[in-house]
């Protein structure tokens, strides 16, 4: 048995510079904050475009891989209750250039949902007379629109340097409200228009096997469930880590799933015929730009459209400012493990790693240049998370297996099944995302080993003391996991080639998943390396201000 230090849990901040005030309620509500989203303004809209009714298997499928990852993810959040956790499982699995490539990986994600959020805010908010100028009709910022945004952006900072105890409090009463709402409106427009025919009258699935797959990545299905990892990330800020976040995470991804589940059956089953009388691709009414509310102003609740338009507001606010928090705090977990420079680390009085957050600021205004339409960064979101997402399988794999009697609150069960079928999961999201958006994510990954790379060769070779090892033996698969996963995008249906025909594409998939997962674990770091990361922690977690 092998004796690992944690880093102190109940209202202490003796080995830690972040406060620890955030209960169960506020780690659930942090997650399903993040989950309940602009992903139920558009998700269903989105979702029945690209795959018909049978858009509610693809939420099926999305909410059973979501499920399997936060399985994972609930054993080690409550096994390491760090800040930033799922940017330090892989560093202490397989050493530093592993932990370095997914903590840049979970940085990415985090930075870049608060501005597609902004741009829900946005896209809705063109109802009201003072934003109709905002946005051109193909959806990207206008000058004005641009204003607005970098203000969004503002606003979600300020908020974040009052501290994480103000921060909770918005965020667990805007959450009220986002459930609220959203269950508000299913059962207010089913109870008088509902046609159980919708489902059938063109086709239960007009796009086949694809549509239904394709719909999982690229209209945002995955993107709408993504989130429960925000009480992971707030694990250094909990006062009982180890009993609150294995609850949290799994009780943020049930009630999303179930939410966003009959969101999908209720707007299908809603709509006047006339409005996909030509197809499901071909899906229009007034107002489609706010789905939500443009259908309930069709069907007579004008007063609901108004309480969705507000709500428009509210929730990708909500979720835009969770996100913000999580990446000052991905930011900040990098720093301690010797990424980046240990200005990350420094926090405020209030214990705010206030870098972080500028940073995340300027980042996400960057963002809306390249991406300046929902859509467009729906895909790229998703491939970025549910690859942060797959590192926690495989560092499941190793802890298993080097450190099989370290205390776990929750203790995934049948683990040695469900932690390679997570990784393949995982891996077959990304996949279904396509080559267009891969290819994208490839550049991202490329730009995130110069920055982080760089500082940790000048971080060697300058012998700091906190440099990172970058142990390239133990992460000998992941230059193979990456150009791998590439290629096959690449040659396959979803966007590439097309030279891997339907099925034979997801048994490849499948098949290099449990290989690289087996090879990952059997070349990952020795026992006593593993301890030394994680007692390290202890140390290098040590108030900065």
């Amino acid at each position: 048995m092998v004796s690992v230090g944690h880093a102190p849990e109940e209202g202490t901040r003796s080995s830690n510079s972040l406060r620890r005030d955030v209960g169960l309620i506020g780690l659930m509500w942090a997650s399903v904050g993040s989950i309940i989203g602009s992903g139920w303004l558009y998700g269903a809209e989105k979702a029945v475009t690209a795959a018909g009714p049978a858009a509610i298997i693809s939420w099926v499928i999305g909410a059973v891989a979501i499920v399997l990852l936060a399985l994972v993810h609930a054993e080690l959040g409550g096994l390491f209750p760090v800040a930033g956790g799922t940017a330090r499982y892989p560093h202490y699995a397989f050493g530093g250039l592993a932990g370095m490539s997914f903590g840049w990986f979970s940085w990415l994600q985090a930075a870049t949902v608060a501005p597609i959020e902004v741009e829900a805010m946005i896209g809705y908010a063109g109802h009201w007379g003072f934003a109709k100028g905002f946005e051109h009709a193909n959806g990207t910022l206008t000058g004005s629109g641009l204003i607005a945004a970098v203000v969004l952006m503002a606003v979600f900072v300020a908020v974040n340097f009052f501290g994480v105890r103000a921060l909770a409090h918005t965020n667990s009463a805007a959450t009220w409200w986002k459930i609220a709402v959203p269950l508000g409106a299913i059962f207010i427009i089913a109870a008088g228009n509902f046609h159980p025919g919708n489902f059938t009258s063109e086709s239960f699935a007009p796009f086949g096997a694809k549509g239904i797959l394709s719909a999982i990545s690229g209209s945002g299905i995955i993107f709408a469930l993504l989130g429960f990892e925000q009480a992971i990330q707030l694990a250094g800020e909990s006062r009982n880590p180890k009993r609150d976040l294995p609850r949290a995470t799994l009780g943020s991804v049930a009630i999303g799933a179930v939410i966003y589940l009959l969101l999908q059956i209720v707007f299908i089953g809603a709509l006047p015929h006339s409005t996909f009388a030509h197809g499901w691709a071909k899906l229009d009414f007034p107002g489609i730009s706010g789905p939500w509310a443009g259908l309930a102003t069709m069907v007579g609740l004008g007063w609901l459209g108004v309480v969705l338009y507000i709500d428009a507001v509210i929730s990708p606010g909500g979720t835009g400012l969770i996100y913000t928090t999580a990446t000052s705090r991905v930011s900040y977990g990098l720093a301690k493990n010797g990424y980046a420079p240990k200005i990350f680390a420094r926090t405020d009085a209030r214990g705010v790693p206030w870098f972080g957050l500028i940073v995340s600021f300027v980042t996400g205004v960057v963002c809306f240049l390249p991406f300046p339409s929902w859509q467009e960064l729906v895909g790229f979101i998703t491939s970025a998370s549910v690859l942060m997402y797959a590192g926690a399988p495989l560092a499941y794999g190793v802890f298993a297996q080097r450190l099989p009697h370290l205390e776990r609150p929750y203790r995934l069960p049948a683990g040695g099944v469900i932690a390679p079928l997570s990784f393949v999961v995982a891996n077959l999201i990304i996949y279904w995302a396509g080559w267009d958006t891969l290819w994208r994510l490839g550049v991202a990954i490329v730009l995130g080993y110069l920055l982080l790379g760089c500082y940790a060769w000048y971080a060697i070779a300058s012998e700091r003391p906190d440099a990172p090892r970058m142990d390239f033996k133990a992460a000998q698969w992941l230059p193979v996991y990456l150009l791998g996963m590439g290629v096959i995008s690449w040659q396959g249906g979803f966007g590439g080639a097309g030279r891997i025909p339907l099925w034979w594409d997801m048994l490849i998939i499948t098949a290099f998943s449990l290989g690289i997962y087996y090879w990952a674990r059997a070349t990952a770091s020795r026992t006593e390396e593993i301890v030394r990361s994680i007692d390290e922690v202890v140390v290098t977690d040590a108030p900065t201000h």
